[in-house]
């Protein structure tokens, strides 16, 4: 049975700052974000933008009353948890107006957790074929004005309906897993952002692909040869490419090339958009989907990593006619759309925050947004 992404698409709000903006207010080269980092534009949100915003936004484009009906599962992948107990999933689930007899839940591993929530998806479509499953991962980056962190931050989520016989990908059970228990990035409970060794973070994630790639080749005899590109966790756009260079050393400098420039096609919308914890290799998939020129049945290689750690890799092979189900023009408008922020505009959205334990009503003009905290519960808009 055929297996994997039956629809995809992706939501950032509606805000950004300018890399070369921000560079010069951090008195940084510019050269060190747009070079250096691989950054162009981060998406910044207001306090009234939450993940469970930014994934009904983003699973609104994909779902239709029919899929609706049929979902019977629905999963959020976050490190950006609104509640330390409630699931976002449960919110979303009644926003979207899902049919009641489904599950939903919520999974964690840092960046990993939407890596985590589609397999699980797909493992129960395998018993289930009938059966539709949303996967969504939103999240917020944040780590503090003017910390080391600062230029990789970013928001929003990627949605997906996981099914049988999927008309996008088609995912391979093929995947390697790897765990290490390393403290390269994590926020302890009560912490708003993250702790960060950089060092060992980029460190380990390098070094977490090249074993998990060495170990991918001898269980599937496989090279790069067998893909048609690579798609990467993106926390800021250079991190993947660097560990797709080390993969690359002993290929030829045609195989080099062809692999490389697929992978710029990857990075296109993380670039205007910055780091998306869990959704950020999913939105280089979109980004790959709808930038490159690829063909019905190639194959296309994904890693996810989650710092702590837990990587993966695993595959999947185009449908015939995946194009015609991408949202291309969707995506392109929503960022061409988006206002950009002076600094001085930025830090002050950065440092109005919500405050869950004040009742308050708020406005906000997206679809999706809070609409007031009353005795610390979220009420949402809806439209």
């Amino acid at each position: 049975m055929n297996v994997g992404i039956d629809k995809i698409s992706f939501f950032v709000p509606p805000f950004y700052v300018d890399m070369t903006d921000l560079a010069l207010a951090r008195e940084v080269d510019p050269n060190k974000f747009h070079i250096g980092i691989g950054q162009d534009k981060m998406a910044v949100n207001k306090k009234t933008q939450d993940i469970v915003t930014f994934a009904a936004n983003a699973a609104k484009n994909i779902l239709s009353d029919e899929d609706k009906k049929k979902i019977d599962m629905v999963i959020v992948g976050t490190e950006s948890g609104i509640d330390e107990s409630k699931a976002s999933a449960v919110v979303l689930h009644r926003l979207l107006g899902i049919q009641p007899f489904a599950r939903a839940f919520e999974v964690k591993e840092a960046c990993y957790a939407g890596t985590a929530a589609l397999q699980y998806a797909l493992a129960h479509i395998k018993t289930h074929p009938e059966s539709k499953v949303l996967v969504v991962a939103s999240d917020i980056a944040k780590y503090g004005l003017a910390s080391g962190g600062e230029p990789t931050q970013g928001a929003g989520a990627v949605a997906m309906l996981v099914s049988a016989d999927p008309r996008i990908i088609v995912v391979n059970d093929d995947s390697v897993a790897l765990t290490q228990d390393i403290y390269d990035f994590w926020r302890p409970v009560g912490h708003d952002y993250p702790m960060v060794d950089g060092q060992l973070s980029n460190e380990t994630y390098i070094q977490a692909f090249q074993k998990i790639w060495e170990e991918y080749q001898l269980r599937h005899k496989k090279t790069t040869a067998d893909f048609a590109a690579l798609a990467f966790h993106i926390p800021y756009t250079k991190m993947g490419k660097k560990a797709l260079l080390a993969a690359l050393e002993n290929e030829s400098s045609e195989e080099q090339e062809r692999i490389l420039k697929k992978y710029e096609a990857s990075i296109v919308y993380s670039r205007q958009i910055g780091n998306l914890y869990t959704g950020s290799l999913y939105l280089g998939l979109i980004s790959l989907l709808e930038n490159a020129q690829l063909n019905a049945g190639e194959q296309i290689g994904l890693f996810s990593y989650g710092s702590g750690t837990v990587a993966e890799f695993f595959s999947g092979n185009l449908v015939e006619g995946y194009q015609k189900y991408l949202f291309t023009d969707l995506h392109q408008k929503q960022l061409a759309e988006r206002k950009g922020l002076s600094i001085v505009e930025y830090e002050k959205m950065f440092k109005d925050t919500l405050d869950t334990d004040a009742d308050s009503e708020y406005d906000d003009s997206l679809l999706y947004s809070i609409a007031s905290i009353s005795n610390t519960v979220r009420a949402y808009k809806e439209n």
